[in-house]
């Protein structure tokens, strides 16, 4: 994997920082028009970046946190493309969290299942509990009890 320009790679992580900034002030839509900048910054393809990962996984987690599940949906699909997304817990939350709540529920069990293989309950200790009983219905108990 190619190594980002230091110049490209600081202005993207300010970016970044910044988007997190809005974000945790609820500033949900500038968060989100800040991190598509830090997008843009990236070579094509987009994809191919580490960056990539962690850019669109805020911009999917933002759209959760605004009710906007389609998009969620759409860019945490995006983000699988990415190096190391595949088997990121919280990247499997987010993106059955969305498919939940748009009804695709057969698709949103496949993700929390990742999610609660990997991370268990701690992951969801911050969510609403109706995901963890939605994926505690569609998985087998073990023996010992949840």
């Amino acid at each position: 994997m190619n190594k980002l320009p230091n110049k490209i790679y600081k202005k993207i992580t300010d970016l970044c920082m910044l988007g997190d900034r809005l974000a945790e002030k609820k500033k949900y839509s500038e968060a989100i028009n800040v991190y598509f900048e830090a997008l843009d910054l990236l070579p094509k393809p987009e994809t191919n970046w580490d960056a990539a990962t962690w850019i669109l996984t805020a911009i999917g987690d933002t759209d959760f946190l605004m009710g906007n599940y389609e998009a969620g949906r759409d860019n945490l699909i995006a983000v699988m493309h990415c190096p190391n997304a595949i088997g990121n817990p919280f990247i499997h939350l987010r993106l059955g969290q969305c498919q939940y709540e748009l009804e695709e529920y057969d698709r949103a069990a496949d993700e929390l299942a990742r999610a609660f293989i990997i991370e268990g309950e701690e992951l969801f200790a911050q969510e609403d509990e109706k995901y963890l009983n939605f994926i505690k219905s569609k998985l087998e108990e073990p023996e010992g009890g949840w």
